[in-house]
């Protein structure tokens, strides 16, 4: 059986207005640097913080698709973090099943840690969502991620 990669998820979501056109935008790269996905998607009218909620859980399946065994997380929303490590209540009831969800999703992966990043080191996932919003559509400059191969029995 291959080994699971080590990759490292860059996300971001945003909104112009709040609410107002939302997108989110994404990176997956292998821990020695190589992307291996690239995803900005717009989700229509939403928060900032839903579209930061949406980002995570989009790079999660898709980190979870590639079959990574560990999953290093930085993104630039000090609160998207801060709940997901426990630090900070979800008090928004809007965010709450994304939260869970979120989760969910990251629960799928053995090992992962999430971390703030500042804006300034986030800056492909940004442009990515920025795209994905002037153009209101799906941009998967990589394609979509392989799905592992099955394991024989």
């Amino acid at each position: 059986m291959p080994a699971q990669p080590h990759l490292v998820l860059q996300f971001d979501g945003g909104s112009r207005g709040n609410p107002g056109p939302a997108a989110v935008g994404l990176t997956l790269r292998t821990h020695e640097g190589q992307t291996v996905y690239e995803l900005g998607e717009f989700i229509g009218t939403a928060t900032n913080n839903v579209a930061e909620y949406q980002a995570l859980i989009r790079g999660a399946e898709a980190a979870a698709a590639i079959g990574a065994g560990q999953l290093t997380i930085r993104a630039d929303s000090e609160l998207v973090v801060r709940q997901i490590m426990g630090i900070y209540k979800v008090r928004n009831a809007a965010l709450q099943p994304l939260h869970a969800e979120a989760l969910a999703q990251l629960n799928r992966i053995p090992k992962w840690t999430i971390q703030h990043v500042y804006r300034e080191n986030n800056t492909r996932p940004d442009a990515l969502a920025n795209m994905a919003m002037d153009r209101r559509s799906k941009i998967e400059p990589l394609g979509p991620p392989a799905k592992p191969a099955a394991a024989a029995s």
